[in-house]
């Protein structure tokens, strides 16, 4: 471009510059801010200044260009370096977590709270505080022994890193519990409430009261403390220990439902977790507790939480129990709420075992005193539902059948029932009120036995009276005077097949002539005549006569509030069928074709408390010879 027109010469006249081509200071000077429109006169530096500051230059403009692009590179390194960083601990902290606490366990809908997680076990170096269980035994050679968790696939999940291998084998052991509580957490009815009401501020009149006081209610919160400090860990002695569900009413124990007769609303839940090695033979519910008792040949006892919907496994076992040498044939619940919660285990031996569950320990019972000759098997073993005696049948025949009664606390002999009956007593039941029993001798004659007075109330046959087996008492007289211990059906089954129904609630005690027109002899257990007195007829008519089955008659079984009776027999497969009471009608939607039951051995009703809603419902519980129990809810 051209700088400048050009100037007068020396000589007067107009000379002309060569065009210079312009430098790289002349491009960027300000200069370039001036117009080509052929004004000669030079631009004025105010004027030079004031258009810098209003349009710029261009070398303030290149700058600034070459500034902006150096700050988002430098933008652009600062957010990379703290992005690396954030990853980073974002690894160093997912490579410090365990990997049980990189996933969770859904156990269903319920909310979790504080005292419902798992706590964390402690490492190996740690010490067991004063709050936590000790141990009773530990093996010193686990100290010894190295675990590999990297080496064995199914043993990663217990590192709590994922670099680690080698632990010792008690850590191996606190790895393997923490494991196992993490996938089967505590039911919420095996952990004891902690949880107190505040007590009560009275006023102290008597000033000197006052250290007593405090001293009382400091003990107290000491309690309370120490408790707290281990609220979830209930083995099955400390389940037990409290009496508070043990002691309820019988109102409140059975609420008030009412199934129709004509239809059975029964649904089949999850089967108790794995077959047993032996066929099941004894079968049992606690009175209020969700414990089903099983046995059978295999000498072996185990108790499961009824728990249909416990996840991962239904129904989970809580413990077992197992005895050489000893095919159990009878277990049963001691029903005293005063005592620690115990349990019957009788076989053809002549012993039976009494298992405490808070102490641990195991009793033998070996003999009878002064009754050894007649009681040379305790198979048939039945505590009172009182729980103060234990009735056993008698092997002695001569004569007839024997009864003996131990008084359930000492274990020692406090009576005997004995009756003339050929060919021995076959079946007998504890009343409700348990005061007495009901024995039926072979011959088909039943015998209402007073415990608590020692004598016969009430002799009466059962209609047939062929090939008796056995007998069954349930529901609730509550018209009845309780003279015969308050319950109100009698059902007795036979060899054929045959099941008679009576309702004693149409008997009437007291003095009366005989229907014939005759008096009943009555003696007592000493063989001394009694005063000559008629309860009950002689030869009643039964409500029902039951025929469905063609076979002999193993079980009879009520149900806790008396509306249902199920009935069956092992000789021939899915023998079984459940009775409406009191209509005594037999339900014919259940069992169906489709219902497998195979050779039935125990059969046994109980009522299980639900945590959900709080209500307490029927189950059946069912067991075959090839060792598997099923399960049923029946609903109102």
């Amino acid at each position: 471009m051209l700088k400048s027109r050009g100037g007068l010469g020396s000589n007067g006249q107009e000379t002309f510059q060569e065009p210079t081509p312009p430098s790289h200071e002349e491009e960027d000077s300000p200069s370039d801010a001036e117009s080509f429109d052929g004004l000669d006169d030079e631009v004025d530096p105010t004027e030079a200044e004031l258009e810098k500051l209003v349009f710029g230059d261009s070398i303030g403009f290149r700058d600034e260009i070459r500034n902006f692009g150096q700050q988002n590179l430098d933008d652009e390194d600062a957010e990379g370096q703290d992005g690396q960083e954030e990853d980073d601990d974002e690894e160093n902290e997912l490579a410090r977590l365990e990997d049980a606490e990189l996933f969770f366990t859904d156990a269903g809908p319920a909310s979790l709270t504080e005292k419902s997680l798992v706590p964390t076990l402690g490492s190996e170096g740690e010490e067991s505080g004063p709050g936590q269980e000790r141990l009773a035994w530990e093996d010193s050679d686990d100290e010894r022994i190295m675990v590999s968790l990297a080496t064995v696939p199914r043993l990663r999940k217990l590192r709590n890193y994922e670099g680690e291998d080698l632990i010792s084998g008690k850590e191996y052991t606190r790895r393997l519990r923490r494991q196992y509580e993490l996938l089967n957490p505590t039911p919420d009815w095996a952990k004891f409430s902690t949880s107190q009401p505040p007590p009560r501020k009275r006023r102290k009149s008597n000033p000197d009261a006052s250290d007593s006081s405090s001293e009382y209610s400091s003990a107290n919160e000491s309690e309370i403390n120490i408790s707290n400090l281990h609220p979830t860990t209930a083995p099955l002695a400390e389940l037990l220990r409290s009496t508070s569900e043990l002691t309820r009413s019988s109102r409140s124990s059975h609420p008030h439902r009412s199934f129709r007769p004509s239809v059975l609303n029964i649904q089949r839940t999850r089967d108790i977790s794995g077959p047993s090695p032996s066929a099941i033979t004894a079968l049992t519910f606690h009175p209020h507790l969700p414990i089903l008792l099983s046995s059978g040949p295999s000498s072996t006892l185990s108790l499961h939480h009824v728990a249909p919907s416990a996840q991962p496994i239904p129904n989970p076992l809580l413990t077992s129990l197992h005895l050489r040498s000893t095919p159990l044939r009878t277990i049963a619940w001691d029903a005293s709420p005063s005592r620690p919660p115990r349990i019957f285990l009788a076989a053809r031996r002549r012993y039976f075992h009494v298992w405490d569950l808070a102490a641990g320990t195991l009793e033998q019972v070996t003999r009878v005193y002064g009754h050894a000759h007649e009681q040379r098997s305790m198979e048939v073993l039945k505590p009172s539902p009182c729980g103060r005696f234990v009735a056993l049948l008698g092997s002695g025949r001569k004569g007839g059948g024997v009864v003996n009664f131990l008084d359930a606390r000492s274990l020692q002999w406090v009576g005997q029932c004995r009756v003339e009956s050929r060919g021995g007593v076959a079946d007998f039941g504890w009343w409700r009120d348990g005061s007495g029993v009901c024995v039926l001798g072979r011959n088909g004659e039943v015998t209402e036995w007073d415990v608590e007075d020692g004598r016969v109330v009430g002799r009466w046959e059962d209609e047939g009276a062929v090939g008796v087996a056995v007998v069954a008492l349930g529901g609730l007289d509550r018209k009845g005077d309780g003279e015969l211990g308050g319950d109100r059906w009698v059902a007795v089954g036979s060899a054929s097949g045959i099941v008679n129904v009576y309702d004693r609630r149409a008997w009437k005690g007291g003095k009366s002539k005989i229907e014939n027109g005759g008096e009943l002899e009555m003696r007592d257990g000493n063989g001394e005549e009694e005063e000559h007195v008629q309860p009950m007829p002689r030869r009643p008519k039964p409500t029902k006569m039951l025929d469905q089955l063609t076979t002999a008659i193993k079980f009879l079984t009520f149900n806790p509030d008396g509306q249902l009776l199920a009935m069956g027999s092992h000789v021939k497969a899915d023998a079984l069928r459940l009775v409406h009471l009191p209509s005594c009608t037999v339900y014919r939607n259940w069992p169906t074709a489709g219902t497998k039951l195979g050779r039935i051995s125990a059969v046994a009703f109980g009522e299980v408390k639900t945590q959900e809603d709080g209500e307490e419902n029927l189950y059946l519980s069912v067991a075959n010879d090839q060792g598997r129990i099923r399960l049923w809810e029946i609903r109102a």
